[in-house]
């Protein structure tokens, strides 16, 4: 898949653990980790507003393209 999710790469900008990430974007565990890991086939845009707010980004941080 083209779409890259660099969450773990803000996370790790950031010094965060994903427990304290899911607290702060209200998301479980297990779906954060999905997102994390790239698994994910959608994103709400809430869901994408609530990790920038989080991890002080925009969501060209946290979204990329790449041609395969």
């Amino acid at each position: 898949m083209p779409i890259i999710v660099n969450v773990d790469v803000m996370m790790a900008k950031r010094k965060m653990s994903l427990n304290e990430l899911s607290e702060r974007v209200d998301l479980t565990l297990s779906n954060l980790s999905i997102l994390k890991t790239g698994k994910a086939k959608a994103i709400r845009f809430s869901t994408l507003e609530a990790l920038c707010r989080a991890l002080d980004c925009q969501p060209g941080d946290i979204l990329e393209y790449r041609s395969e």
